[in-house]
C-alpha cells in the first residue's frame, strides 16, 4: 500500500511548538578541556611580538569570517575566494568541525538536539584554533562523525598556518572571542526560500532524508536558530554579499581588498587609519642610506628630504577635495578637483621642523605652528612651548615628526591640538618610521587620527629607541651629533 501523505502545513505547524536548545538535557554545560593561556609579557618583550628581523617569523596571516543561515551560499562563497588567491596559501577551517559530541542520555533523544544552537559548538577549541593559527603554529582540528554525532578518537586533520585563514559557519559572529580574531568578516545573504529548497535537495538527495522530516527539523530547530542567533549577528559583519555565489562582482571585490591587505604591514590590518606608504627600491635604497650610521650629514640631509617630500605628498593625499572643472589651452573642459583650502601644519620640535621645508615646498604660503615637548627617557609629558594658529580649530592639521618612538609625546601634541578645537579626524601625524608600540599608543587613544609613514621599524629596546632606527634624527639633521 502506498504510504500515507502528511500535509506539508500540518508538519511545519507541529514542529514548532516548544523545543530542546540546550546542550545538556538538565541544562547544564559540560567544561570543555583547560587550555593554557600564556601570561602577557613584559614590556621589554613586546618588539617580538610585532616580528623580529628574523625572516623566518611568520607574517599574520588574514583571517576572514563566513556567516549565513543554512545552504546560503556560504561554501560557495567560499571556495570562489579560495581559487581566486591561488598565489596565497588559504586554509579552510569549518565551525562544523567543533560540534561537541553528544552524550549517550542526548544519542536517545538526538531528534530532540538543537544542532543550530550556539551551545552544540566547543567555541572555546575554536578559538584556541585560530589563535594557535594566527600566531603560525599548525593544528589539529578535530573531525566530527554526523552519522554518530560524535568526533572521531584517532583521527584529526592536520592545519598548518596560511598566508588566509577562513573560518566558516553559520555562528562565527554569535561569539565576541571570535569576531575579534577577524580581519574581515562576510555575511552571505540569501531568500529564506532559496535556502529551504536548497536545504530540501540537499538532505533528500545527499542525506537519503524524506521531506517530511526535512521540513520539521527546519520549522522546529533551523528558522528559529536563524532567527534568534544568526540574523543578529549580520550587524556585525564588513561586508553583506546577497545572492551569494551567484554576485561575482562582490566576491571580485572582496579578493581585491584581500590581495591589498596580504601586502600591507600587519599593524595596518589592525589600525586601517595606518598608512604605509608603498615601497619600492628607490625608498628602500633612500632608508639604506639614512640609516648608515657613516652617512655624511649632507647626503643625510639631501636622502631624508626626498624622502620626507614623499610622506608629505601621501599625507596631502588623505584631504578632502571637491570636483572642480577647468578650460586647458585647447579650450576643453577638463574635471579635476581643489586642494583643501583650510590647511596647517604643526612641527614638534625640534626634529619635526626638518620636515617644514618639504611642507612649504607642496603648500604655498601654509601656515605652519610648532609645539616643543621635554623628552627624556620615556617621559615626553611637559610640555615646554606651543605657537599655533588661531584659527587652527577650523583647519586640517598635518603633524610633523619624523620618528614616532613610544607615542607619549605624539599624544599629549595631538591632546593639545583637540583642546585647540581641531577635530581628531582632521589631524594627519607624517612621520618617517615608526615603532609598533608607538603606532599602539597612538590609534588606540586616537582611532580617528590618520598616521603616514614610509616605514615600520622592529621595536624599542630597553632604552625606548627605535630599532634598527635612524639614530636622535634632530641632531643628525641639523649637525649637532658631535
Amino acid at each position: 500500500m502506498p504510504e500515507e501523505t502528511i500535509p506539508i502545513d500540518y508538519v511545519m505547524e507541529a514542529a514548532s511548538g516548544p523545543h530542546f536548545s540546550g546542550l545538556r538535557l538538565d541544562g547544564r554545560l559540560s567544561s570543555p578541556p583547560s587550555s593554557s593561556t600564556s601570561s602577557p609579557a613584559h614590556r621589554s618583550s613586546l618588539s617580538s611580538s610585532f616580528g623580529q628581523a628574523d625572516a623566518n617569523s611568520p607574517k599574520q596571516p588574514f583571517v576572514i569570517g563566513v556567516s549565513g543561515g543554512t545552504a546560503s551560499g556560504k561554501t560557495t562563497v567560499c571556495d570562489m575566494i579560495i581559487q581566486q588567491l591561488h598565489d596565497h596559501r588559504v586554509v579552510l577551517v569549518n565551525q562544523d568541525s567543533f560540534y561537541r559530541g553528544l552524550t549517550a542520555e542526548e544519542l536517545e533523544r538526538v531528534h530532540e538536539y538543537n544542532f543550530d544552537h550556539p551551545d552544540s559548538f566547543d567555541t572555546e577549541q575554536l578559538v584556541d584554533c585560530i589563535e594557535k593559527l594566527k600566531s603560525g603554529q599548525p593544528y589539529q582540528v578535530p573531525i566530527y562523525d554526523f552519522k554518530t554525532h560524535q568526533r572521531c578518537v584517532d583521527s584529526f586533520r592536520q592545519v598548518n598556518a596560511s598566508n588566509v585563514i577562513i573560518l566558516e559557519g553559520i555562528l562565527v559572529f554569535h561569539d565576541q572571542r571570535v569576531r575579534n580574531l577577524m580581519n574581515m568578516k562576510i555575511f552571505v545573504d540569501t531568500d529564506p526560500d532559496v535556502r529551504l529548497a536548497r536545504r530540501i535537495r540537499r538532505d533528500t538527495v545527499e542525506r537519503g532524508r524524506d521531506i517530511n522530516s526535512v521540513l520539521e527539523q527546519y520549522a522546529k530547530f533551523v528558522k528559529p536558530a536563524f532567527d534568534d542567533f544568526i540574523l543578529p549577528s549580520k550587524k556585525y559583519a564588513d561586508v553583506i554579499i546577497p545572492r551569494g555565489g551567484d554576485n561575482h562582482v562582490a566576491i571580485d571585490l572582496i579578493v581585491q581588498h584581500i590581495h591589498t591587505k596580504l601586502g600591507q604591514h600587519d599593524l595596518c590590518k589592525i589600525y586601517p587609519n595606518v598608512t604605509v606608504i608603498q615601497s619600492t627600491f628607490q625608498i628602500r635604497g633612500m632608508h639604506t642610506l639614512i640609516r648608515d650610521r657613516d652617512i655624511s650629514k649632507h647626503d643625510f640631509v639631501f636622502y631624508s628630504d626626498r624622502l620626507i617630500r614623499l610622506v608629505v605628498e601621501h599625507g596631502l593625499g588623505h584631504l578632502p577635495f571637491t570636483e572642480k572643472q577647468v578650460i586647458t589651452p585647447t579650450a576643453s573642459v577638463y574635471t579635476g578637483v581643489d586642494f583643501c583650502k583650510k590647511l596647517c601644519g604643526v612641527s614638534i620640535v625640534r626634529s619635526g621642523e626638518s620636515m617644514e621645508n618639504a611642507l612649504r615646498a607642496c603648500c604655498k604660503g601654509i601656515k605652519i605652528g610648532k609645539i616643543l615637548i621635554h623628552r627624556e627617557g620615556d617621559n615626553g609629558k611637559q610640555l615646554i612651548y606651543e605657537k599655533l594658529p588661531s584659527d587652527i580649530s577650523e583647519r586640517h592639521v598635518l603633524l610633523l615628526d619624523p620618528v614616532l618612538a613610544t607615542g607619549n609625546s605624539a599624544n599629549q601634541a595631538i591632546d593639545l591640538l583637540i583642546q585647540k578645537g581641531v577635530p581628531e579626524a582632521h589631524i594627519i601625524f607624517l612621520n618617517l618610521i615608526s615603532a609598533p608600540e608607538g603606532i599602539h599608543c597612538v590609534c588606540k587613544r586616537f582611532p580617528s587620527l590618520k598616521i603616514v609613514t614610509s616605514e615600520i621599524d622592529v621595536g624599542l629596546d630597553e632604552n625606548y629607541r627605535v630599532i634598527p632606527g635612524l639614530g636622535e634624527f634632530g641632531d643628525r639633521y641639523f649637525g649637532t651629533d658631535d
